[in-house]
């Protein structure tokens, strides 16, 4: 490993590499864009988020635990609202879902965005109005539609032709007509992972757009008249800092737009950018914040409408990661350490790929650092890896730790509101995490912790 590559991935010192880290309070700072809003070290060097002790929230509610910062979440839906304050926002529920923080979104005036049946449900439970909710999905079921239907979803995004004609037909038997948008497939590159970039032409969502099919469904909605199309969806991808893919986005579907109103004489009058806008995960990565990106994404929409002489749409957006992402940290406690023959120190944690997977599964890097305590140990190069049957079993690739991490210590690892729990498995029969929201030095359950009780419930013999 380049010694520049371990200093980039810890969450405590900064962009300044391992040769800055020459006394204990370096390697005990915390990088603030990171963590959650309300995290800070107390005097005895322990971590507490609004108020509350990390070593409280473990001694109550055990490790692994997913720490929500309430404030946090609700902070970053205003930034994002005043940011956008003429455009709709779905918050994207796949990135972490459940009943408090559905209703704490709703509260918060956001609009939500469920790919499943599964998440419509929670969305409903929740609390959220159903013309709040926008459904999307490549491959929706009829009882998925039929669901969304009779609740009255505001809005399916339509992902194929076979689903178009299933709508349809389902729309026709019960009089009603839903509003669709039609997913674009743009043929643009983001520079993201290849399992999480979705605008390429070679994968499973979406109308091509070079080939045709995307004007070709457009013209379909249109002529059987049976749903109402308001507009044209396009998604990039995840993890994204840089704008120029929404800008090569917009042009090509706002000339799409251009098209179906040269063909019929409609201006559709919506139009979803989709989200994938980038959190800091490490030191290296910077972010835009909502009013840059605000800016930037009309400034591309206002440019493109008027080249293509279009009345400009009504926008909306879809950020999950960039709000629940950095809103929550797990929480581990340490269970060995182990000095590899001077080559790293692996830092055993009782977690691991079943709570976090993204790591091995797209090669995420993650921060860490001592939660429990302050250390006046110099830094160690560590490897934080999980407990399961895996040698790829990581959770964080490389860290500067304190040189006296020992069992019994907490670690927190900092950016995990997102595809963590909501990915969360139970490889080698573990129960996943339960997920504590904590306000005003006040922590509460929202998602219990599971138990071999309950995996033994699903094991019918």
């Amino acid at each position: 490993m380049r010694a520049h590559e371990a200093g980039a991935l810890h969450g405590d010192i900064g962009n300044r590499g391992p040769a800055w880290l020459r006394t204990p309070d370096d390697v005990n700072a915390l990088v603030p864009q990171l963590w959650p809003r309300n995290v800070t070290r107390g005097a005895d060097g322990a971590l507490t988020v609004a108020g509350l002790g990390v070593r409280d929230i473990a001694a109550e509610f055990g490790t692994p635990v997913y720490v929500l910062d309430e404030d946090d979440l609700r902070s970053r839906c205003r930034d994002f609202q005043a940011a956008f304050p003429d455009e709709d926002i779905y918050y994207a529920g796949k990135a972490f879902l459940c009943r408090a923080v559905v209703r704490m979104i709703a509260e918060e005036g956001m609009f939500l965005d469920v790919c499943s049946g599964g998440e419509l449900a929670v969305a409903l439970a929740g609390g959220m109005p159903p013309e709040r909710i926008g459904f999307h999905g490549n491959n929706k079921s009829v009882a998925e539609l039929t669901r969304a239907l009779d609740v009255g979803v505001g809005r399916i995004i339509v992902d194929s032709f076979h689903e178009i004609d299933r709508l349809t037909a389902l729309a026709r038997e019960r009089g009603v007509r839903p509003r669709v948008l039609i997913r674009v497939t743009v043929g643009v590159e983001a520079h993201t992972h290849e399992f999480i970039a979705t605008a390429h032409e070679d994968q499973k969502f979406g109308f091509s757009l070079a080939g045709g099919a995307a004007l070709s469904a457009a013209l379909r909605v249109l002529d059987e008249g049976v749903l109402e199309l308001r507009g044209l969806h396009s998604h990039i991808g995840s993890q994204i800092f840089d704008t120029s893919g929404f800008e090569v986005s917009a042009r090509r579907v706002l000339a799409l737009q251009a098209q179906i109103r040269d063909a019929r004489g409609v201006e559709l009058p919506e139009l979803d950018l989709g989200g994938g806008f980038g959190i800091a995960y490490t030191s290296q990565d910077d972010p835009a914040a909502p009013h840059d990106l605000a800016k930037r994404l009309r400034k591309i929409v206002d440019s493109e409408c008027a080249a293509e002489r279009l009345a400009t749409p009504h926008l909306s957006i879809e950020p999950g990661r960039a709000i629940v992402g950095p809103a929550v940290f797990t929480l581990y406690e340490v269970g060995t350490v182990k000095d590899v023959d001077g080559i790293r120190t692996y830092v055993s944690v009782d977690g691991g790929m079943s709570d976090n997977i993204r790591t091995a599964l797209y090669d995420a890097s993650y921060s860490a650092t001592l939660a429990s305590r302050g250390s006046v140990a110099g830094p160690m190069l560590a490897r934080v890896v999980g407990k399961h049957c895996e040698s790829g079993d990581i959770v964080v690739k490389d860290e500067f730790l304190p040189a006296d991490v020992q069992p019994g210590d907490l670690v927190a690892v900092p950016g995990t509101g997102a595809y963590c729990r909501s990915m969360a498995s139970n490889y080698n029969h573990v129960p996943r995490p339960g997920v504590v929201a904590v306000r005003n030095g006040r922590a509460r359950l929202i998602v219990r912790p599971e138990t071999e009780e309950d995996l033994l419930a699903l094991d019918v013999g």
